[in-house]
Parts: C-alpha cells; sequence; structure tokens
C-alpha cells in the first residue's frame, strides 16, 4: 500500500479538518506494539493522516482536535501491505474491531454509517458474485437457457438497485448515499421520438444526466476511489476535444466547487496536473486559461511557492504560442552576418525548426526534414526557417552540421548563447521562451500570416498536416 503526503508537490499544509476533533479506537489483531496508519483516498493518491502505536491488547486510538472531512478511509497494517475501509462522517468518535484472520467480520461501535456500509459490502459481495456466476454461465448457453439466465440477472439487477435506492431514501443526506449517487451512472431511457430527432440522443442524454445527484461541492467525494476517475471519464469521452469546450466544462465546475474550499483545491490540482504537459496542442490554450483566472490574482493556503512559481512559469512560456496566435517574431543573424526576420519569409506555409547542432536526434530527423522538403513540400510552396541554438557546442558546429545535412534553400539562422543571454538582460523572453523549446528539434507549422497551426510535432506528423491540407485546398 503505497501512502503519498502531497500533490502535484504543491500542498503546504491540508484543509482536512473541521471543528470538534475525532476518536477512532481500533483493535487491531493480531499486531500488539506495532504501528497503524490512518489514510483516506484522494483521486489516485493515499495520503496518510495519523498513526498510533497498538498496546498489548492490538488496541490504539486515533484522535485529533480537529475533525476529519468525510470520506472514505484506511486502516492500513504496521508494514502497510494491507488495509480495511471505514466511513469518516459525521460520526467521528466510534470504536473498530478486526482481525486479519477475518477481516470481514469486522465489527462497528457507536457509528450506524458503518455498520450501514459493511451491511452494504455484504450485499455486494453475495450479490455481485451471484451476477458473475451468471454472465458466465450465460455465455456459450442455448437460446432458451439465455432467455432463463438473463431474466435472473434482470431480476438480481433490480433488486442491487432497489437495495441502493432503500440505503438512500432511508438516510439521503448521509455519506454512504453520496456515495452510491456517485457512483451511478445515468441509464438512457429509450425514445424514438427523440432518437429520429437527434441521432446523438443517447450521447446528450447520457452528458446532461452524468452529474445527476452529485453535489460538485460535496468535498466528502474527494475522499473517494471514484471521483476521479468519473471526471477523467466526462472530461475523456464526454466534452468535445477543444479548448473551448473544455474550458467552458472547468468553468462550469469551478462554479460549484468554489463553495468548498477541500473541493476546489482537489479539482485545480487536478486540472493543473492534467493540462501543465499538454497531450494535444489545443490544451496549451487550456492551462493559460486556468492561470489566467484562477492563480494569476489568486492566492491559496496549499499552493507553495515552488508550485507557484512552476505554474507561472509554464503559463508564461505557453503565452506566447498558444495555438491558431501569431507566432513571435525571429530576428536572428544567418551564415554571412545578416539579420534575417521569420515574419520576411512570404510563403503559404512556413515550417520553423529549432535544433541543436550537436544533438543526436537533430542529426537523423533534420536530414529526413529536407529530403520531404525537397521532394513535396518546395512544390507546394512551403519554406523552412531553421534556427540553430548553441547550448555546449560552437558556431563551427552550425556550419558543419548544414554542410552535412543540407537545408541550402531554408532560411538558417543562428541563435547563440551571448543573443540568448542579452534578451534575458534585456528584460526580453528569449526565443527558447517564445517557442516553449524543451526539446529538440522543435517544430511549428504556420500559416501565410504567420499563425501557429501545429507545434511541437514530429516530422511524419508535419508532413502528414500538410498532406491533409493541400487535398483541402484541392477540394
Amino acid at each position: 500500500m503505497k501512502y503519498l503526503a502531497t500533490a502535484f508537490s504543491l500542498l503546504v499544509g491540508t484543509s482536512l479538518f473541521a471543528q470538534n476533533g475525532y476518536e477512532i479506537k481500533v483493535t487491531l489483531k493480531p499486531f500488539k506494539n506495532q504501528y497503524i496508519y490512518l489514510g483516506h483516498y484522494y483521486g489516485k493518491q493515499l495520503p496518510i493522516v495519523d498513526s498510533v502505536k497498538l498496546d498489548a491488547n492490538s488496541t490504539g486510538v486515533f484522535k485529533g482536535p480537529k475533525k476529519l472531512g468525510g470520506g472514505i478511509y484506511l486502516v492500513g497494517y504496521p508494514d502497510r501491505s494491507n488495509k480495511f475501509e471505514l466511513l469518516v462522517g459525521t460520526e467521528q468518535k466510534f470504536s473498530v474491531v478486526a482481525d486479519t484472520a477475518a477481516i470481514d467480520r469486522i465489527s462497528f461501535t457507536g457509528s450506524a454509517e458503518n455498520t450501514a456500509f459493511k451491511a452494504y459490502q455484504q450485499f455486494m459481495l453475495q450479490n455481485g458474485r451471484r451476477l458473475d456466476e451468471l454472465y458466465k454461465k450465460r455465455t456459450g448457453s442455448s437460446a432458451a437457457d439465455s432467455l432463463r439466465i438473463t431474466a435472473q440477472i434482470d431480476t438480481l439487477s433490480k433488486k442491487i438497485v432497489d437495495y441502493r435506492l432503500a440505503v438512500i431514501n432511508k438516510a439521503p443526506n448521509s455519506l454512504l448515499s453520496a456515495l452510491l449517487r456517485g457512483m451511478k451512472e445515468p441509464t438512457v431511457p429509450a425514445n424514438k421520438e427523440a432518437e429520429k430527432k437527434d441521432s446523438l440522443y443517447a450521447y446528450h442524454y447520457f452528458k446532461g444526466h452524468y452529474w445527476d445527484g452529485i453535489n460538485l461541492w460535496d468535498d466528502r467525494l474527494t475522499r473517494t476511489p471514484f471521483f476521479e476517475n468519473r471526471v477523467d471519464k466526462y472530461f475523456d469521452q464526454l466534452v468535445f476535444p477543444s479548448s473551448d469546450s473544455v474550458i467552458k466544462e472547468i468553468d462550469w465546475m469551478m462554479g460549484f466547487a468554489s463553495i468548498s474550499e477541500d473541493m476546489q483545491k482537489f479539482l485545480l490540482l487536478k486540472f493543473v496536473n492534467r493540462y501543465l504537459n499538454q497531450k494535444y496542442m489545443w490544451e496549451d490554450a487550456v492551462f493559460v486559461h486556468l492561470f489566467e483566472k484562477y492563480f494569476a490574482q489568486k492566492n491559496y493556503d496549499w499552493l507553495n511557492d515552488k508550485g507557484r512559481k512552476i505554474i507561472t512559469d509554464r503559463a508564461y512560456s505557453l503565452m506566447a504560442n498558444i495555438m491558431g496566435s501569431p507566432a513571435a517574431e525571429i530576428e536572428l543573424p544567418d551564415s554571412t552576418g545578416a539579420k534575417r526576420n521569420l515574419y520576411g519569409v512570404d510563403a503559404p506555409y512556413t515550417v520553423v525548426v529549432i535544433y541543436d547542432p550537436t544533438c543526436g536526434h537533430c542529426k537523423e530527423t533534420l536530414p529526413h526534414i529536407d529530403s520531404l522538403y525537397n521532394q513535396k513540400w518546395k512544390a507546394w510552396g512551403v519554406k523552412v526557417f531553421a534556427m540553430a541554438k548553441e547550448t555546449d557546442g560552437q558556431k563551427s558546429d552550425w556550419y558543419d552540421f548544414m554542410h552535412h545535412t543540407g537545408m541550402k534553400e531554408w532560411v538558417n539562422v543562428y541563435y547563440s548563447r551571448e543573443a540568448e543571454k542579452a534578451r534575458i538582460a534585456a528584460n526580453t523572453p528569449s526565443y527558447s521562451q517564445l517557442y516553449d523549446v524543451q526539446s529538440f528539434p522543435t517544430l511549428y507549422l504556420l500559416d501565410k500570416d504567420k499563425r501557429i497551426i501545429a507545434k511541437k510535432i514530429t516530422d511524419k506528423q508535419l508532413d502528414e498536416i500538410l498532406e491533409q491540407r493541400r487535398k483541402a485546398a484541392k477540394g
């Protein structure tokens, strides 16, 4: 069992607690005179919040002056190799008796919610196994047997649904009820009329009802194993993959989450981690939006200086090269010493190549780019603007690189260490920052107005995008 103390290395404290304290007495046999641990789910992490040494009777008390935030908690064994779950809700002074030899016989005193939770787990274990058996039995069965088994599956599934509804109706505000609502996904009802009018009826219904019954300000959900996966599914499968759509959904969720400091923290860390390093080119705008709306003018107790700097630096690196925006101008000397400008290149498409002449991968990739240029791109009017960035080598390495690679018809400029230092000394962003150069080579594709079409892609992807645009232009 792995416990983590922080998320994204940004947390300097925790706001798990409210008022009035907690006192959870645990008897965990056969352990004696050993430490056990109290933790909870936090997305995909399991932070420890307390520990206690068991006495000779295998008993210890987790105790604190402030109330624990509600959620699913874990009692970890001394070697942290295993654990059992319990609920922490409104009842925070109760006792637990368990034996690792028969952990399913765990008992609670003073916690009706955990008694109900145990009953639910036992009910689901028994009926879940039966469902699995029926599904396996139906596979490969005859048509008549399949119909009979399907009827049994439907009856048992209804029994499970009814049990959950009974729990929710009995105590609608309880943590267990919140968990059951949070794990339930919408069922799309058959509606032929709606399907005729909308070919995506099922998708729209499912998405529109995805968060039914779930309060996005309920911080108890942050301390469960399923909530983060539910958020992931929503953004990965239901939200249209574009910056505008994702930003709209994030702002919608954060509008509710702002009511709860813990939920706000959970989601902000979730989104910052997700979009810090983008999977898709358009996600740069999402991260910049997160910074500008939620971090630029706001301070949080849980965000330390190091974390703030990481977020701020990354945002400023992305601001100058957001997809669809004009690329930053580059003005540097060519091999004759004459200044050359990126915006001086007149072409329907401009490929910007930023590389290090001493980089082994660049020595493999740039000759291939030059071959593509000579074989196809040149005939399409494409031009290449190549910026060699001096790192550990010297200017002579650049001359040698161009001599062996080709690149004769490219616009070739040199970005020396001195030139970069001079820009930084003048409080001017370096070209490395303006183009978010984190590896070599870095490739950009610009349109005729030097707006960014694609960035930080491979030479193969670059060729595919140009091919697609050429075909689209032909109609």
